[in-house]
């Protein structure tokens, strides 16, 4: 196997791009890496100690890529097909767009506002901070979910009438939001809801979610 993953399969980043070879048909191996702190080879390969990195083989054993953009861009030109970035220009911008909305303000309120509060804690043996993550959901990932809600509309996809890179971004979020033990209202966000269930039982997010599930049972989560 020539692709490898290098992250923690909790990450919503890394899920992004594990999702992206799912939906590309492509194998690759997965290593898990923790960043708490991350040890020191790692460091050479990703400067700002973020997972994933992608290390390609077929080029040789010092090709690596970090960043879920970077390794997805890479990928697309890799494998182009099935296409997961449209090729109508304004979709495609569009795309790129929702990407990086939910990579930064939607990954910030997700990641430190409740999945860290209320998942990392007890995964490091310390209590959840319960009060963050009600805080963050009330306060702020309210307006996320109405925004969305509009953007999605009665669409099955955000940027343009294929699945693509826009709707792997926005799905791996929320999956972090459910591993904390939040979700969208779903009389309030129907189209979010309805949207999020269907891009979430794609097989590549299903076999994702499936494998988290378990592993945070394991630690009695």
């Amino acid at each position: 196997m020539t692709l490898t993953v290098y992250g923690a399969s909790l990450s919503p980043f890394v899920r992004k791009v594990r999702v992206f070879l799912a939906e590309k048909g492509q194998d690759y191996t997965l290593e898990q890496v923790n960043i708490f702190p991350p040890p020191d080879w790692f460091l050479e390969i990703s400067p700002l100690k973020r997972i994933p990195v992608l290390r390609d083989d077929s080029i040789g054993a010092d090709a690596t890529l970090p960043d879920s953009s970077a390794i997805c861009g890479y990928l697309e030109r890799k494998f182009p097909a099935p296409a997961l970035y449209p090729a109508d220009a304004f979709a495609y911008g569009k795309a790129l767009w929702y990407e990086e909305y939910t990579d930064s303000d939607l990954a910030g309120a997700v990641g430190m506002g409740v999945f860290r509060p209320m998942v990392v804690n007890r995964l490091m043996g310390k209590e959840p901070d319960k009060a963050t993550a009600e805080k963050t959901f009330t306060e702020k990932l309210q307006g996320n979910f109405a925004w969305l809600e509009k953007e999605i509309g009665a669409q099955a996809f955000l940027a343009g009438d294929t699945f693509s890179i826009a709707d792997i971004s926005v799905g791996t979020q929320f999956v972090n939001l459910a591993h904390g033990g939040y979700r969208p209202d779903a009389g309030a966000f129907p189209n979010l809801t309805r949207y999020l269930t269907a891009i979430h039982a794609r097989p590549g997010f299903a076999a994702c979610i499936a494998e988290e599930t378990a592993l945070l049972k394991k630690f009695g989560l």
